[in-house]
């Protein structure tokens, strides 16, 4: 890869093991250590996805206006500030106030750095997009490593650990990604870009964000509902934090063997999507039955083969779907949708365990994921109505 690829990830690397000490144990901090139900965190948790989408879209747009450097600089910066804002106050309601600023933060940070490493390599293909998902994955795996012991001695030193990490990202940002100049950006600085350039591009990937939000709903569980369930379970922070360790060291082991797989069938991308799917679901309905370690171990080993398959590959899709100068809103519009998925995932969680219980849940989840294969199947139909363009890109 090349050295501004390799900076990105280093970077994409950091920002998600600082923010991924905090995001897994928010449901816990706010239930049992700030004493509000499963409800209101799930509602809290949303309003910071919502920050989150807001974030993500600003990115995209400042990104194609303004160019990276200056939309992830932005994005740290607003990120660092709520990170100090709550290491000195993290009571409630300030504890809302600044996850709230974070999550706008932390969005414009992620569409900017998917946008730039599809332009700064746009030869790359998926594998621009897939070294940012390992370095992000990674950066899972070994977050909630250190995170459950930390909190364990303290929350205080999670927040303080969290800043650290956010610091050394702005750091790195600030003397590595000035002179990254994507190519889309020489091409077009001086351009103005037609708004009806393509409308059924636009469609098609709305079409494959629907799905994208249903499984995100779905996956946002675990982070929240699945969490609280776990502790219930007399199953303790570290294992609970165990799971994103397995997680994120399963990507990165895995990786190198589908990697040919997905090589060989890159053409079949919407096979991948159904397969990706699908095994997703199926790690939902181990959970019925789960009532030890091993069990949430398994089923977090067969969530972690679906997402694989799924989770590189819109982002991916999107890169081919975008116009010339429309890269950073395209990757805006991904990300704000997973966002949104995070945002409501929780709040309708926690309704549904409050009101029902986990299998009514977990059933809820599984439905979701049969009805997200529908657009997985038929995004590309404006794309084919439009005399097949794109079709020999994206194919099924």
């Amino acid at each position: 890869m090349p050295k501004n690829v390799w900076l990105l990830v280093i970077g994409a690397f950091i920002n998600i093991t600082g923010s991924s000490l905090i995001w897994p144990l928010n449901t816990i901090y706010m239930h049992e250590h700030l004493g509000q139900t499963l409800s209101v965190a799930g509602f809290v948790l949303m309003m910071n996805a919502g920050a989150t989408v807001l974030g993500n879209l600003v990115g995209g747009y400042l990104f194609d206006r303004f160019g990276g450097y200056k939309s992830i600089m932005l994005g740290i910066f607003i990120t660092v500030l709520s990170l100090i804002g709550i290491t000195i106050w993290h009571g409630w309601p300030h504890y809302v106030y600044f996850l709230v600023v974070m999550g706008f933060g932390s969005g414009i940070v992620i569409p900017a750095m998917f946008a730039l490493v599809g332009s700064v390599w746009p030869e790359g293909g998926r594998k621009g997009f897939n070294a940012i998902y390992l370095a992000q994955n990674l950066g899972v795996a070994v977050g909630p490593a250190i995170a459950g012991p930390i909190a364990e001695i303290s929350f205080d030193y999670l927040f303080i650990s969290n800043l650290g990490l956010y610091i050394v990202f702005l750091l790195i940002a600030l003397i590595s990604y000035r002179g990254m100049i994507p190519k889309i950006e020489k091409e077009t600085s001086e351009k103005v870009i037609e708004t009806n350039s393509s409308k059924a591009n636009f469609y098609a990937l709305l079409i494959l964000c629907s799905a994208f939000l249903l499984a995100w709903v779905a996956y946002s569980q675990w982070a929240s509902t699945l969490s609280t369930h776990i502790q219930q379970l007399g199953i303790g922070l570290k294992e609970y934090s165990l799971l994103w360790t397995i997680n994120g060291l399963l990507i990165i082991t895995l990786q190198p063997l589908i990697s040919p797989l997905v090589q060989k069938y890159e053409k079949q991308i919407k096979g991948q999507l159904v397969v990706g799917m699908l095994v997703m679901m199926f790690s939902f309905t181990i959970i019925l039955y789960a009532d030890s370690f091993k069990m949430f171990a398994v089923a977090m080993m067969i969530l972690t083969l679906g997402e694989i398959f799924v989770w590189p590959a819109v982002p991916t899709i999107a890169n081919m779907l975008a116009p010339k100068g429309k890269g950073g809103t395209y990757q805006g519009v991904v990300n704000s949708i997973g966002s949104i998925g995070r945002m409501i995932g929780p709040f309708i969680g926690g309704i549904i365990v409050d009101v029902y219980n986990m299998d009514v849940l977990i059933a809820v989840l599984c439905g979701l994921f049969i009805i997200a294969i529908i657009p997985c199947i038929l995004y590309d139909r404006p794309l084919k109505k439009e005399n097949g363009k794109y079709t020999d890109h994206i194919q099924s």
